[in-house]
């Protein structure tokens, strides 16, 4: 420095600077410290934000829940119980137009990234802070799937740090292809439909194999808001959403312009969904096999993938099926014939509204009578057809309508067998000596109800009609209630006919009162059915199932059916019981069967009436 320059700096009160060789030192170890410190902040915020994230162990082992699948013994697919409807496909069976749309629209750089696209979520980020708008637009397609599969909806910073985290490790985990087959398969399409396939069969009822370039397109844009992009609710915006993903997919050059226009104009054509019930509906049996998956495995059997086989016979389902849509009608208009007459009518009608109007002035509001009638008297059924060699359920209708009434008349009703309970009284008396000509007087004869409270009444026959000495086979044949309670009153006392009863497989709890004989106390049909099979298996009980075996989503046999068989008649007794139902069948109560409906094959059986 200049003498002059000395004294300006002195004058100024410029304190001249020296050389400090630590200075850049200091500088670096100050830089370095910032730099650890924010190291230690990154990792200790990933630390806090991955202490309840999966392990690594588990982003390893994906195991999607999968419907359990319910299948007739002929083989074919009778329903399904999830809480996600899902079939698990393989990428390599997706078309490659499907996997292009599901890209264009979500993740066009899929193949570049790492689990997150860091530009895209920079200028998301920016756009969040200064407009405070949570849109979503950041998300990867990994970043998507590790959301969907371990973490919640809600839109926060720690959320989606934690989707950033596990998008990463997943990324670590898994290939890019096998990344996006878990996402084919996890999609979420509303309606508890999970999975592109699941969809395609949902909406389109085929297989994604069989999807147009337009159908692809549909689905892949419902995947972002399938509430809002819902064909079934909101069809132009969904068409809408549809045309921008082939826009993309077009500017991707992913398909061709020709493509594009065909597809942009094709009309979206859906699946009817309230169609009207197939013939083959197995509804009832369905639900049964449900309840008692329901009981043995409790709410896994929805996510597990387990694999039904039952007994269902479609062929015999859809005969009880036409059978039964054939008679309720008649059925039906039988009834309503009945109620109109105002000695009936008077039952189902208001008290309230019979203290203010006479029957009379009632029923003459047609309309009202019907509705009346129409509420209160529908006609229900109850059917069941077991195999009595081996127990197997082969179908079952629990009622009209599944979709009126869930409740199973097969399994959970009790219902008045009526005359068709008299065979396990006659059962007792031929066991115990009592041959088809032995005879008992037709005659009156008071017996005690079953109310428990030592009431007494006098029935009589169904035909109204007396008589003299009459054979045990005669009398069933006929179906006569008076040497029916004969025989309970005089030759077989009521405890043993319970005795019996249980032995045959009816459970209900029985009144070991005269009346017993006529059926008065409620038994449900299946156990009915069941008692009768023994007839037809020279006195074995083979108790009744619905399930064949179950398998794992693997194919492995994890239960199979042992039904259980009990010898609870001696085979002379059942002999004679079947050839005294035969004539019942042929000859008596039942013979409506073969004039009416033209059945001749070999058959036994016994009807029974209730009031």
């Amino acid at each position: 420095m200049t003498f002059k320059n000395s004294i300006t700096a002195k004058v100024l009160g410029i304190k001249k600077l020296r050389h400090d060789p630590e200075r850049p030192l200091i500088i670096f170890r100050w830089f370095g410290l910032f730099l650890s410190g924010l190291v230690a902040l990154g990792v200790l915020m990933i630390w806090y934000f991955s202490r309840d994230l999966p392990t690594f162990s588990q982003l390893e082992n994906y195991t999607p829940e999968l419907a359990t699948k319910v299948y007739s013994a002929d083989g074919k697919l009778i329903d399904e119980f999830f809480t996600q409807r899902r079939f698990f496909t393989p990428l390599q069976d997706i078309p490659q137009t499907m996997i292009d749309a599901v890209l264009a629209i979500e993740d066009n750089d899929y193949y570049s990234h790492w689990g997150m696209a860091p530009l895209r979520f920079f200028l998301v980020t920016v756009k969040y802070v200064t407009t405070q708008n949570k849109s979503q637009g950041a998300s990867t397609l990994t970043q998507q799937l590790a959301r969907r599969l371990y973490l919640t909806p809600e839109k926060s910073i720690k959320r989606k740090a934690k989707e950033i985290i596990t998008a990463v490790q997943l990324e670590r985990a898994y290939t890019k292809e096998e990344i996006l087959e878990m996402y084919m398969n996890q999609m979420q399409f509303g309606y508890a439909t999970y999975g592109i396939e699941s969809a395609s069969r949902y909406f389109f009822n085929k297989s994604v194999k069989q999807l147009t370039l337009a159908e692809c397109a549909m689905l892949a844009g419902a995947v972002q808001l399938p509430g809002v992009y819902n064909p079934y609710l909101n069809y132009d915006r969904t068409k809408q959403r549809r045309n921008l993903v082939l826009k993309r997919m077009l500017d991707e050059k992913l398909i061709t312009i020709e493509e594009y226009s065909k597809a942009v104009v094709e009309e979206i054509k859906l699946k009817e969904r309230f169609a009207e019930t197939p013939i083959d509906d197995a509804s009832y049996f369905n639900e049964h096999v449900r309840r008692i998956l329901y009981t043995k495995y409790g709410y896994e059997m929805y996510e597990s993938g387990l694999r039904i086989y039952t007994t269902l016979d479609t062929r015999a389902q859809v005969m009880a099926n036409r059978a039964i849509r054939a008679q309720l009608p008649r059925l039906q208009a039988r009834v309503n014939r009945d109620f109109r007459r105002p000695a009936n009518f008077r039952y189902i009608c208001p008290s309230s509204l019979l203290k203010e109007k006479s029957l009379d002035q009632i029923m003459q509001n047609k309309a009202f009578v019907d509705s009346l009638i129409n509420e209160h008297c529908r006609v229900q059924v109850a059917f069941v057809a077991i195999d009595p060699r081996n127990g197997r359920i082969l179908a079952m209708v629990g009622g009209r309508n599944y979709e009126e009434s869930e409740f199973n008349r097969v399994t959970q009703a009790l219902r008045q067998p009526g005359s068709s309970f008299k065979p396990v009284l006659y059962t007792a008396a031929v066991d115990n000596g009592m041959m088809p000509f032995y005879t008992k007087l037709n005659q009156p004869v008071t017996v005690e109800n079953v109310d428990g409270q030592g009431n007494r009444w006098t029935p009589v026959n169904f035909d109204g009609t007396v008589g003299g000495e009459t054979t045990l086979r005669e009398a069933l044949r006929r179906s006569l209630n008076l040497v029916s309670v004969r025989l309970i009153k005089d030759d077989v006392p009521p405890k043993t006919v319970v005795q019996y009863a249980h032995n045959l497989g009816i459970t209900a709890p029985l009144e070991p009162v005269d009346a017993l004989a006529l059926g008065a106390n409620g038994i449900k049909p299946i156990e009915m059915v069941s008692a009768f099979s023994v007839f037809a298996n020279k006195g074995v009980l083979v108790e009744p199932f619905a399930i064949e075996r179950i398998e794992d989503r693997y194919g492995n046999i994890i239960e199979q059916a042992s039904p259980k068989s009990h010898g609870v008649l001696r085979e002379e007794t059942a002999y004679i019981m079947a050839s005294m139902l035969q004539t019942s069948a042929s000859r008596g109560t039942g013979a409506m069967s073969r004039s009416v409906y033209k059945f001749y094959h070999p058959a036994g059986g016994k009807t029974g009436t209730t009031n």
